[in-house]
């Protein structure tokens, strides 16, 4: 399982998103010509420093095959929305691609300040794990996330924690360990206004990111993505 740092970033567009999690999962910003829910691939910290959305390929890519792939990510869009408790969207890679964000609250995946895995966390990422059996050319990177409540190094470490344990358990559901990023960014990325009880329950969450990986590219460019 691989670990990415932060990578100063200028110029990009500001990720914010407020959430319900309870209940049913819910699908937003799919469809080809939806607008994309998170900015160019990276999100924001006001420290200036960003976390990346899957890893760039170093050439520019063409707009057919940015369609081929934009296509495929929304179908799995559509297919992860049917997972409890979690908020499924299409945003923006660094290389311009459409990519697929699934978000837990942790109060779903996790009991206060712990980074066990509920049962019931469990069976949805299992669920989660099943669906990306027949996506195997793409990257899955999570990112863990808490309020401000607290030293930052303690959420640092939470957030990692977090992060790192819903990676492993993907890792023991079938999904190959050098496909999945895992880092925590403490509450350096909130969704929602940490002044508030509702705001901090928001930011205290779980991202997984859906990217395509160089395999599923040179795959859109050939015409042979199915």
């Amino acid at each position: 399982m691989k670990k990415i740092a932060t990578i100063v970033l200028c110029g990009a567009i500001v990720v914010g998103c407020g959430m319900s999690n309870m209940g049913k999962g819910s699908l937003i910003g799919s469809g080809a010509g939806a607008a994309l829910g998170a900015g160019i691939g990276y999100l924001i910290g006001g420290n200036g420093q960003g976390a990346a959305i899957g890893a760039a390929v170093g050439t520019a890519v063409g707009a057919g095959t940015g369609a081929l792939i934009g296509n495929k990510m929304d179908k799995k869009a559509e297919e992860l929305a049917a997972l409890e408790n979690a908020q499924v969207e299409t945003v923006t890679d660094v290389n311009g691609l459409k990519a697929i964000k699934v978000t837990f609250d942790s109060g779903i995946l996790f009991d206060f300040n712990k980074s066990a895995l509920k049962p019931e966390a469990r069976t949805q990422l299992t669920k989660f794990a099943t669906e990306m059996n027949d996506m195997k050319e793409t990257n899955i990177t999570v990112y863990g996330h808490t309020d401000n409540k607290g030293d930052a190094s303690v959420n640092k470490k939470i957030s990692t924690q977090r992060a790192e344990t819903v990676a492993k358990f993907l890792q023991n559901k079938g999904i190959a360990a050098e496909r999945i990023t895992a880092e925590g960014l403490s509450y350096d990325f909130p969704v929602a206004d940490n002044s508030t009880a509702e705001g901090r329950a928001q930011n205290r969450r779980v991202e997984i990111y859906i990217s395509a990986n160089e395999e599923m590219i040179k795959e859109a460019e050939a015409g042979t993505l199915k």
